[in-house]
């Protein structure tokens, strides 16, 4: 039996993917104020499709070290093994706290999670869009975007890459242009 085709919703711990996912299904799922409360993927129906919440990778409350790696791997590992199956990933990123944390890394000399992802994910031919959640939060929502987008290694200004990059606010339902994107990259991949 040929499984279903779905799309991911990963990234850091608490940026928001489970109450995107409510948001775009109905469907009711975990969420929690502090981070971690999703620890294994978590499938819902959509149009014809799954949404598949993956657990956030980064700091999570209550979870050891050698927890937190072993659900990063634990993700590395599901994507590898039902790359066929994913018609798309959405990463949500935190548009208040994005940038910053990406340059801390990099001061480090370390490659930040969410880079290392994006770059991952296209290696594995799997459409990516990035979903800038908290967007009500941000004053100065161009300059923002435009430094998630230069973080990505998309040239600013970010208006350019807007098939990728889509600004949302999970908790206040603005995710319509969210929801116009995957449905357009979810026609374009069942028409090739």
């Amino acid at each position: 039996m040929k499984s279903k085709k779905e799309i991911i919703f990963v990234g850091r711990s608490n940026v928001g993917k489970s109450t995107l996912i409510r948001e775009l299904t109905g469907e009711k799922l975990r969420v929690g104020k502090r981070p971690g409360v999703t620890r294994k993927p978590q499938q819902v129906p959509y149009q014809n499709l799954h949404i598949t919440d993956m657990p956030g990778f980064g700091f999570m409350s209550g979870v050891s070290e050698d927890g937190v790696e072993a659900i990063k791997d634990n993700i590395v590992h599901y994507i590898e093994d039902n790359a066929a199956n994913i018609a798309l990933a959405v990463l949500v990123v935190n548009a208040t706290s994005f940038s910053e944390i990406v340059d801390r890394w990099a001061g480090r000399n370390e490659i930040p999670v969410e880079v290392e992802l994006f770059e991952f994910l296209h290696e594995l031919n799997i459409g990516v869009v990035v979903a800038a959640n908290k967007i009500d939060k941000v004053k100065d929502v161009d300059g923002t975007l435009d430094g998630i987008a230069e973080r990505l290694g998309m040239s600013p200004p970010w208006r350019q890459w807007l098939d990728t990059i889509v600004p949302v606010s999970a908790r206040k339902g603005n995710i319509g242009e969210l929801k116009k994107l995957i449905q357009k990259k979810i026609e374009a991949k069942r028409q090739d």
